[in-house]
């Protein structure tokens, strides 16, 4: 049941965790790039990578609450209204994000559990998913790193995008996502 949305903006629940995420998903993506910058098996090196499975089981989890807003509230109108082409671009895009927020940490959490490895979650070890299987492991994580390598390109065209319509466009794309104080 979608409540129909009269505002020009989405939820505020649904804008806090937009950019909440965000900050979430720079540290994710910051913690598995600087922990390169450290020998393998150092301490400071697997504290990077257990930070970056804990914020990304934490993107997971509000990602699926950003869904059920998505549900309950349906997106404000773009004002002017773009090409079809662009809607169905967004909608490609939007749902490529969804995926790396929904599928990476899952994949993730397979990948640690298919290694034989705990699955850390701010102090609890969460259960593991699949049996241990060595050659699987390392499949996903090939898999996951080739779609985190995706995932900068498409973070970083869905940026592009919201900046080209509110500064050249000049519809109200941005806008609906931004607090109503910082507008």
């Amino acid at each position: 049941m979608t409540t129909q949305h009269t505002s020009q903006q989405y939820h505020k629940i649904s804008i806090a965790l937009h950019w909440v995420m965000l900050v979430l998903m720079i540290a994710v993506y910051a913690c598995i790039e600087l922990r390169e910058f450290y020998p393998k098996g150092s301490e400071i090196r697997e504290g990077f990578k257990t930070w970056h499975f804990m914020l990304g089981l934490t993107v997971l989890g509000l990602a699926c609450c950003r869904l059920v807003f998505r549900g309950l509230y349906a997106a404000p109108a773009i004002r002017p209204t773009p090409a079809k082409w662009q809607i169905g671009t967004a909608h490609f895009v939007h749902a490529f994000l969804y995926l790396l927020m929904i599928g990476m940490p899952i994949g993730g959490w397979l990948m640690l559990s298919a290694a034989g490895k705990p699955i850390p979650f701010f102090g609890l070890t969460l259960p593991t998913l699949i049996q241990e299987n060595k050659e699987l492991a390392k499949t996903i994580k090939e898999i996951h790193a080739t779609v985190g390598e995706i995932g900068y390109y498409v973070i970083a065209l869905h940026a592009f995008a919201a900046l080209f319509h509110h500064y050249i466009v000049k519809d109200n794309t941005l806008l609906r996502m931004m607090p109503k104080k910082i507008k």
